[in-house]
């Protein structure tokens, strides 16, 4: 059992329980899912950038990304319908926490000037929303091997009510919201 998934059940519930005050522990939010997804738009050109994507993914997630295709075809990017233009992945349950922690602890500190995350990037229904720039922030990532720098965008879906909610969540699992 990872150790964040152990803090939850000991220290983080029983705090959101007390701040809030739940009549019962269903009523307590957790984290659900963590959807990472990268968008290469230039793959239409090159097919072999969709290998390298699902390659880094794959390593900093541990789980095998799906490709996303185009659902209509655009002539002004010349873009045809079923066309590979993207990655995406959904973590839950242990490898979800894994990636939790080593996103709070070890990929965050290493983003050039970092003072923290938005915290208002809450979408009203207690989700959370960011982006990341660069994938050599992760560890797993050997600066070597990579052909191109590209971001992704991380969503941390909580089964809380409001955005207060899940910003304690997401607080007491580690996230270093900025000042």
């Amino acid at each position: 059992m990872s150790r964040l998934k152990e803090a939850y059940a000991k220290e983080v519930a029983p705090a959101l329980m007390k701040k809030f005050g739940y009549k019962s522990v269903m009523q307590i939010p957790k984290l659900e899912k963590i959807i990472i997804n990268v968008g290469c738009g230039e793959a239409k050109d090159n097919a072999k950038v969709v290998d390298a994507v699902i390659s880094d993914v794959s390593q900093i997630t541990g789980q095998k990304p799906v490709v996303c295709k185009a659902k209509r075809s655009v002539a002004n990017f010349k873009l045809r319908e079923g066309m590979a233009i993207g990655v995406k992945v959904t973590l839950r349950g242990e490898r979800m926490y894994e990636f939790l922690d080593r996103f709070f602890n070890l990929a965050l500190p290493r983003v050039r000037d970092f003072r923290g995350i938005n915290p208002n990037s809450f979408d009203g229904r207690g989700n959370y929303s960011m982006g990341v720039k660069e994938q050599l922030i992760f560890p797993e990532i050997d600066y070597d091997k990579i052909d191109q720098v590209r971001g992704m965008d991380i969503c941390f879906v909580t089964t809380a009510n409001t955005d207060e909610e899940a910003r304690e969540l997401l607080s007491l699992l580690g996230a270093p919201f900025a000042g």
